[in-house]
């Protein structure tokens, strides 16, 4: 038992092991002596041909690894023989004439034996000899004495494939047909160019081709041969040999109209072009004589410029017509004639453009800034929009051939490229240009809102109408074809009809004259009237209007108008007064009128600056990389600059101004009592700021929303027209805060002022008319007109608090009003009779808010009916009867206004209160 060990314990799980489980043994590499298999196979196919005999010679395993097709895959792509059809053709040329000598020379010699081994040969011969002295080392005559019965010590490597299709025998038979060749670049480029004429043939192309395929051949990655990089130097040389005297043929060819020889002479120089040299020399070459790059003389920029400095760009259209037709002609030839794949059309024409085009526009934008910014922004935009004829000329000729190889982006890019040294200029000079202009515009407002001959007639055109609704609906119409007019970026005088010139500019003008709200009042307005106002007419021969809007083309409307169903609801009649008319132009004092403060005409004229700036950028729109990214931002500036002018400087300033005027509204100062002159010019500021806002966002839908992203919140723009929006708001908010407290003076005043001193406590024998006071017909009257006249101008919601406000504040001047009176018992059916009217009105406007608070107050008006003091008692203790509204000791000092209040006092508080004086008081 002493023979036998102990056995130690095994563990079934080894410790550390979290999944309880064996860890599988590493997989066993295989080893080729000390380096792993994988890395002989690398270091093989990255070994330069004269080195792998002496790699192979190590050992059997590596003899066998050296004729792994994996080994020579990469060399034989190198040579492209598979992708090109003509490598192919030139081997196959190459062997047939290997072929014919070796006939030759096997008839003059003795028989011989091919001997063969595992180490591969790379050209016919007797390995066992040494190699001569100009076989530059290569595998021929390299194993000398192996020993070829060595037993390897590695695992066994797979058998090589002797297929014929194998990458190692092609790439064995490419090497035997092309290493002769090397050895005649040892010779001038002259002999070495007429041997391999004999042995390809007198082809041009062919001849191409095999330099080509020998020019791979003697590359880093192959290393074919010891002195391959003196070999491939040699080689260069006699290519450019070769390429001079292609450029001979062409040239020749090109003389005499051969398209046929061009081609081909093009096509094999374009074989033997070296990338890394520079451009093409034949394309270069051909372009440099064309004869127009040598006719700049025959057209000036200046001719641009009619004797008055305006423009007239028929000078340019002559010019760029010579261009287009040069294209056509020779850029047409050049891609019939060049390979695809040099783009020869688009150098000429890249060189057209800069050397030719770009120094005619370069002289017009100089010549066109000394005369003003303005003739400058508009004649460089014009420029490049007459220039892009070159990229419609290119792609056109480009269809020529179906395999051009020449892209729309291709051709954008010689333009783009070419005016690129003008971009920067023009894009700063535009938004300088747009901050002047509407400095100007608004400005010149600011002057004529102060001079007194603005004020000679009133602009109200809204509240006068018979649908106020209506008129806006058929302005924001005719604006829309104010926007659908095109703006002329390339000016041309052309005779219009009747002699008058015709712009895209003037054309817009015209169309904001036609945008005067008057030709929508419905003929209320008097015809000298209508002649004499700030709004001109724009009317044809027979009077009528160019822009009209048929009845049944208002739903159509609707669709540009997305600033609230305001707009949307047409009025079934109209709400406007001859009393209302009468309001708007009854206050004497026309530099204090509100409605002057806000100007249609200012609005469409930063519309129409910002627009035709904006139609210019956008003739840049296509720009890419960095000036792409400058023009988008510099469309969206100029749209912001916009906004802040017709915001900021206008419809804010107009606002502001109004609601300070309003508050300085006295009622008592004025005879006018039915009307509040500031508020109703107010409310028509209020459809003008309404009107100016819904223009906008036709705008911005129409021009704007092309080039951004209307859902992005975080967008500069949609932020801006959002705070242009709020402000607005917030300015019709301010001033109706202001208008209201002015309406609601007008009303107390009027209600002090046409309530007589009896009103409510007639004389015994004054018979009874159960009906209104004229103090509250007027007050009614008053503020229906006014609550009328907002409609269709703001929101539903800003209109609800208007009204809810007025509600409001009207309880508490009929409150005062009561409390000022003595009021009899057949005084307070009056008193009943006027509140049931005011409670009629506040029903009508349907806010349920300030309803219930009216019907409160119209079951107080019982508290001055009720002839028994008992019952009067028990109205007033009843909190409920009030809807919690009035409290016992609110409605007990409406009581005390009644006429017989010291008659019944102490029995009304005996029995509230259950007081009794002469029990419960003690006089000391």
């Amino acid at each position: 038992m002493d023979r036998f060990a102990t056995l130690e314990p095994v563990k079934l799980y080894p410790g550390g092991s979290k999944s309880g489980l064996h860890a599988a043994p590493l997989a066993i590499q295989k080893l080729i002596g000390r380096l792993p298999a994988e890395l002989h196979l690398f270091v093989i196919a990255n070994l330069p041909i004269p080195d792998i005999p002496a790699y192979a010679r190590t050992s059997r395993a590596l003899a066998a690894f050296v004729r792994e097709d994996s080994g020579w895959e990469k060399r034989w792509h190198i040579l492209g023989v598979d992708k090109d059809p003509m490598f192919r053709m030139a081997l196959d040329e190459l062997e047939r004439k290997v072929h014919d000598q070796v006939n030759i020379s096997r008839a003059a010699a003795p028989p011989t034996i091919t001997v063969d081994d595992d180490f591969g040969d790379f050209a016919d011969g007797d390995i066992l000899s040494q190699p001569p002295a100009d076989e530059m080392g290569d595998f021929v005559g390299a194993f000398k004495n192996a020993n070829l019965n060595t037993t390897p010590k590695y695992p066994t490597i797979p058998a090589p494939s002797t297929a014929k299709d194998s990458f190692r025998t092609k790439f064995i038979r490419a090497f035997t047909l092309l290493r002769p060749l090397t050895i005649l670049l040892s010779s001038p480029p002259h002999v070495f160019l007429s041997e391999l004429s004999m042995k390809i043939g007198p082809s041009l192309f062919r001849e191409a081709k095999a330099l080509r395929l020998l020019s791979f051949f003697l590359s880093s990655p192959i290393k074919p041969v010891r002195r391959w990089e003196s070999l491939y130097s040699s080689l260069r040389t006699a290519m450019d040999r070769y390429d001079s005297n292609l450029l001979a043929v062409f040239d020749a060819a090109d003389g005499n109209g051969d398209e046929t020889a061009m081609r081909e002479a093009a096509e094999s120089s374009w074989q033997i072009w070296d990338s890394a040299s520079g451009d093409w020399e034949m394309g270069k070459v051909w372009a440099e004589k064309r004869e127009i790059f040598y006719q700049q003389g025959a057209w000036r920029a200046l001719d641009n410029f009619t004797k008055e400095s305006q423009l007239d760009f028929r000078a340019m259209d002559e010019f760029m017509d010579a261009m287009a037709a040069a294209i056509y002609e020779h850029g047409a030839r050049a891609v019939r004639v060049f390979p695809p794949a040099s783009h020869v059309i688009i150098q000429f024409s890249d060189r057209l453009a800069n050397e030719v085009v770009g120094d005619y526009i370069t002289t017009l934008l100089t010549h066109a800034r000394e005369i003003s910014i303005a003739t400058y922004l508009k004649s460089a935009a014009a420029s490049f929009r007459e220039a892009w004829r070159i990229v419609e000329a290119i792609i056109d000729v480009a269809k020529q051939r179906p395999d051009s190889d020449i892209s729309k982006p291709n051709a954008e890019d010689v333009i783009y490229q070419m005016f690129e040294q003008n971009m920067d200029e023009y894009l700063d000079e535009e938004v300088e240009s747009v901050k002047r202009s509407f400095d100007q515009i608004c400005q010149t407002w600011d002057k004529d809102v102060t001079s007194p001959s603005m004020h000679m007639t009133t602009t109200t055109q809204f509240l006068s109408s018979q649908n106020p609704a209506l008129v806006k609906r058929n302005v924001l119409a005719s604006f829309t074809n104010l926007l659908l007019l095109p703006v002329t970026i390339v000016p041309k005088t052309v005779g219009a009809v009747g002699g008058a010139i015709m712009t895209g500019g003037s054309a817009a003008v015209q169309g904001i004259a036609m945008l005067n709200p008057q030709r929508w009042s419905g003929g209320n307005m008097p015809i000298h009237n209508r002649k004499t106002a700030r709004y001109s007419s724009s009317l044809d021969h027979n009077g009528a209007a160019l822009f009209e809007v048929e009845e049944d083309e208002e739903d159509d409307l609707e669709g540009p108008m997305t600033n609230g169903e305001r707009l949307n609801q047409k009025p079934s009649e109209p709400f406007t007064s001859e009393a209302t008319q009468t309001a708007i132009r009854s206050d004497t004092d026309t530099s204090t009128q509100l409605d002057l403060l806000l100007s249609l005409d200012v609005a469409l004229e930063l519309i129409h600056a910002d627009r035709e700036a904006l139609k210019r950028v956008e003739s840049f729109a296509g720009y890419p990389g960095h000036y792409g990214h400058r023009v988008r931002d510099t469309i969206e500036e100029i749209f912001i600059l916009m906004l802040h002018a017709l915001g900021d400087r206008h419809v804010a300033k107009g606002f502001t101004q109004a609601t300070d005027r309003m508050q300085k509204y006295r009622p008592s100062e004025h005879s006018e009592m039915s009307n509040v002159a500031p508020l109703v010019q107010f409310f028509e500021l209020v459809h003008l700021g309404d009107t100016i806002q819904s223009m906008v966002q036709v705008y911005f839908d129409k021009e704007l929303a092309q080039h951004i992203d209307k859902t992005d919140f975080l967008n500069v723009v949609v932020r801006e027209k959002k705070r242009f929006e709020n402000s607005l708001d917030d300015s019709v908010a301010l001033g109706l805060n202001a208008g209201t407290e002015v309406l609601m003076n007008q009303v107390e005043h009027i209600i002090i002022t046409l309530t007589k001193a009896r009103e409510y406590y007639p004389a015994e024998d004054t018979p009874l008319e159960l009906g209104p006071t004229k103090g509250c017909l007027e007050a009614i009257g008053c503020l229906e007109v006014h609550c009328k006249l907002l409609k269709g101008s703001t929101s539903k919601e800003v209109l609800e608090v208007f009204y809810q406000e007025i509600g409001l504040r009207l309880i508490g001047i009929l409150q005062k009003h009561l409390k000022r009176q003595i009021i009899s018992l057949s005084g307070g059916f009056q008193v009943i009779a006027d509140l049931n009217a005011y409670n009629t009105f506040i029903t009508s406007l349907k806010i349920p808010a300030i309803s219930a608070d009216f019907a409160n107050l119209k079951m107080l008006g019982h508290v001055y009916v009720v002839e028994d003091a008992k019952d009067l008692a028990q109205i007033v203790r009843d909190v409920t009867r009030y809807g919690g509204a009035y409290r016992p000791e609110d409605v007990y000092e409406f009581i005390q206004r009644r006429s017989d209040w010291k008659k019944i006092e102490k029995i009304v508080d005996k029995t509230m209160y259950n007081l009794s004086f002469k029990e419960d008081c003690v006089i000391c």
